[in-house]
């Protein structure tokens, strides 16, 4: 049985990290199916697999999220787009389309409305992630209305803040990830380790995760659970135009730029095209905020230089485009075999 997550307070040190759940416990399955991967993440928001789609603007949608969540994952609705009454609109339907958990985010930097944490708990989810700010600014009160609370952090300083602020566990992300990041970027091979090495809270890792070999390296690396954004972008699921699932599935692992690490505004990771080539280089005096008033003429248009395609470098590892319940349940498999080869391999090595 994994250990329950130390609790928090301001008035102490946070916790260093005791043990590494390197071999998660497997719940019973039914017969030709893949057993439940049983670690404290999933028993924190009840479900089968701790595999958790990232909460991309515009995009998490229910289409896309109730996908997850009936695979066994946890599908999240985003906020980041704004559009709070579009998003009231996608948690009603998802009401329709699983009995499953899932998630909202509440990108902090991105949603204007001061009653967001209401808003939020209106919608009568349990779980939600809060990025893209300070987590002091809404964890205790999402935690006073009974909700459980995952930061995303790019730091180990940003972890510390958030396991200070009260949250329940953290997303880590690594700087190879698609979408908004710190324009200090630190891989998930040296983040996660580091992260994990001192707080013994449930961790998500994020940034190069797209299969059950990436998800066992996360898990070795001391994660419990992971985060998907560019893999569920390809996603059959996903609403985004052909044109850019079409272009991950084409992309190199050098296919990618970073762009805008000097601001103004935040720094992002997208695919290459000849726009973002150009914007690489020179961003121009407002950055690349200008660049996303026409995003959708590209998420939905499929106009590749419409605007910026936010995705990861793990783009180059992406080959086909699938329905989310192929792509966890092969994850699942692939990642058992993993780490039960691993621990054969190892086991005869010692002997």
């Amino acid at each position: 049985m994994l250990e329950k997550a130390s609790a928090a307070s301001s008035s102490s040190r946070p916790a260093r990290r005791r043990h590494n759940h390197l071999n998660p416990a497997r719940g019973s399955a039914p017969p030709g199916e893949t057993h439940m991967i049983k670690t404290r993440i999933t028993d924190m928001l009840g479900i089968r697999y701790p595999i958790i789609q990232a909460p991309m603007g515009w995009i998490a949608r229910s289409a896309l999220a109730s996908a997850v969540s009936n695979a066994g994952g946890m599908g999240i609705i985003e906020t980041s787009s704004g559009d709070l009454p579009a998003v009231r609109e996608e948690v009603q339907k998802m009401r329709g389309l699983t009995d499953k958990p899932f998630g909202v985010n509440i990108a902090q930097a991105y949603v204007r409305d001061p009653d967001i944490v209401s808003f939020v708990v209106d919608q009568g989810v349990k779980f939600v992630t809060t990025s893209a700010g300070d987590p002091n600014r809404y964890c205790a009160a999402l935690k006073e209305a009974g909700l459980t609370v995952f930061h995303v952090v790019p730091s180990l300083a940003a972890a510390i803040k958030a396991i200070e602020a009260g949250v329940d566990g953290l997303v880590v992300e690594g700087g190879e990830g698609g979408g908004f990041k710190s324009s200090r970027e630190v891989s998930t091979m040296v983040l996660l380790p580091l992260v994990c090495s001192k707080l013994d809270v449930p961790i998500v890792a994020a940034g190069g995760i797209s299969d059950g070999r990436s998800m066992a390296a996360a898990f070795a690396l001391g994660a419990e659970g992971v985060q998907m954004g560019t893999r569920m972008v390809s996603a059959a699921e996903s609403p985004v135009h052909q044109n850019w699932k079409s272009a991950i599935v084409s992309a190199r692992e050098t296919d990618t730029v970073f762009l805008n690490r000097f601001g103004p505004g935040p720094a992002c990771r997208a695919l290459r095209t000849e726009k973002t080539t150009l914007l690489e280089k020179e961003p121009g005096e407002n950055g690349v905020a200008p660049e996303f008033r026409r995003s959708q003429e590209l998420y939905f248009g499929g106009d590749m230089e419409a605007s910026i395609a936010l995705s990861g470098q793990v783009a180059g590892r992406i080959e086909t485009v699938k329905p989310v319940a192929e792509i966890i349940s092969e994850m699942v498999a692939e990642f058992e075999s993993i780490m039960d080869g691993l621990s054969s391999r190892f086991a005869k090595a010692r002997t």
